[in-house]
């Protein structure tokens, strides 16, 4: 099956890297308020796989959800079909993106066309919330 670009821009990777840590920043803080400051900096601790586990959780759910992690939508970004459907996203899919961002490379390898392995996977891209609104998909 042929790669579909996306007949829009997509998001630049300066506003995505942002969503990212504003995401991780997030999930960190969660875990911090559950098990403490002193079980997380604890040497050995396994609290880092509960930041990684909830960033994979949050960024699904929310992006499936309300088209964005919390990221995402604070840094005015939504996920969207490469094609520009407007069919409900695979929360399947939405999760086999996330898992290929965690795992880092496939986000460092992309198109020409901005998108990185993790959304060739998914069939999805980043766009800017402008050029969301002026799909017509909606107004969030």
């Amino acid at each position: 099956m042929p790669v579909q670009t996306p007949p829009f821009p997509t998001a630049s990777w300066g506003r995505r890297i942002l969503a990212l840590l504003v995401d991780w920043l997030a999930c960190t803080l969660v875990v911090i308020g559950v098990v403490g400051l002193d079980a997380y900096t604890e040497p050995g601790s396994t609290a880092s796989f509960a930041v990684l586990g909830l960033y994979v959780a949050e960024t699904t759910l929310l992006t499936w959800l309300a088209g964005g992690s919390f990221g995402k939508l604070a840094t005015r970004l939504r996920v969207v079909w490469a094609g520009g459907g407007t069919r409900p996203m695979n929360p399947l899919r939405l999760l086999l993106r996330q898992v290929l961002v965690v795992l880092v490379v496939p986000p460092l390898v992309w198109r020409p066309d901005g998108r990185g392995l993790h959304d060739l996977a998914a069939g999805t891209c980043t766009i800017t919330l402008d050029t969301y609104r002026g799909l017509g998909v909606g107004r969030a």
